[in-house]
Order: C-alpha cells, then sequence, then structure tokens
C-alpha cells in the first residue's frame, strides 16, 4: 500500500496485520481520487474509521488543506502516527483516538467544516446508516459537503432520503462500492 499521488508520491504505508482492517486497494483508492481530482485541494477532510489513514494521507498528500483522523483501535492510531511521520504530513492532521460516535459529537462544537468526510466502517453492521444519523444535524458539515461510504456491495442505501440524505453517485467495483452522498438542504 503507497501514496499514489503528490507531495507524499510513492512512500509506502505501513497498514495493521490481519483482517480487522481492509485496505482500501490501490486501484481502488486511485479511482477514488480521480473522482474527487477537482475538490481534494485546500479542502478540510473527515476520514471516519481511519484504519491505517491511507485514505486521508492520500488527500494530504494531493492538497487538502488538513485531515482530522478518527481511529479508535490504539495498535490502528500507531500506524496512522508513523505513516503521518513517515509521509511527513503531521503537521496538517489531527489523530482523534476515539469511537467515530464520540468523535461526532466532539466534532459537533460550530468550530469546524468539513468539505469531504469519508468513512469505511466495517461491513454489514449499519454503521454507515448509525454515522449519518449523528451527523443529520452536525454543524461541521452543510449540504455541499461530499460524503463517501466505502461500503459491501451488498449494502443497501434506500433508507438515506428518511434521514435528510440523497446519493448523488455510486460507483461499483469487484468486491465493494463507494456511494456519494449529501444533506438535502433543510426547509
Amino acid at each position: 500500500m503507497r501514496v499514489i499521488a503528490g507531495k507524499a508520491r510513492r512512500i509506502q504505508l505501513k497498514s495493521m496485520e490481519g483482517m480487522n482492517t481492509r485496505p482500501t486497494t490501490d486501484r481502488i483508492k486511485e479511482t477514488l481520487f480521480n473522482m474527487l481530482s477537482q475538490d481534494i485541494y485546500g479542502c478540510h477532510f473527515l476520514d471516519l474509521f481511519s484504519g491505517s489513514g491511507a485514505i486521508g494521507i492520500e488527500a494530504l498528500s494531493r492538497g487538502a488543506a488538513s485531515a482530522v483522523f478518527v481511529e479508535h483501535n490504539r495498535q490502528a492510531v500507531a500506524c496512522i502516527k508513523e505513516n503521518l511521520t513517515k509521509t511527513k504530513l503531521m503537521s496538517q492532521a489531527e489523530i482523534m483516538p476515539v469511537e467515530c460516535q464520540t468523535a461526532i459529537r466532539q466534532l459537533d462544537d460550530g468550530k469546524r467544516h468539513f468539505d469531504i468526510v469519508f468513512m469505511d466502517p466495517p461491513y454489514n453492521k449499519q454503521l454507515e446508516k448509525e454515522m449519518l444519523i449523528l451527523m443529520q444535524h452536525a454543524s461541521f458539515i452543510n449540504e455541499e459537503t461530499m460524503i463517501i461510504i466505502e461500503a459491501s456491495l451488498e449494502t443497501e442505501f434506500d433508507w438515506l432520503e428518511t434521514y435528510g440524505y440523497i446519493a448523488t453517485k455510486v460507483k461499483k467495483y469487484k468486491t465493494n462500492q463507494h456511494v456519494f452522498v449529501q444533506r438535502v438542504l433543510e426547509k
């Protein structure tokens, strides 16, 4: 696993041993960031369920102004720190070593805004639904915020509108999918 483009290009990233995390493959990561190419530079990026931090690090390498990494697994947090140090991107990063539910409540203080929120929760546990419900009225996102969910191909998103979201794009791969979601303007 490596950084694909930008100032940290080609740097190999450490990932956790075992299958507790499913690192996004370089090919899928490249496809995702090609779709985001117009939106990354200068953005504020939130990486929920960060794992090794590879997605947020790729965003920083490609010009994101800042990234917040949310990961509660201590081994993964150590991995994120090592990867940020190796890529020399630590100064633009903040690591929140807490559960994503806790982080969402802590970030909802009216002092921050994220342009892109990426989440890669454990598959088939409906955690993406739980996160979107928690962010339904959060101050750190708005109708312009792009929310990207990495999920299994079996994951359904027919419930989005019930909670004030719409899917704007879906990109399916052989083993998973990226669902692009935005909050609907409140009336």
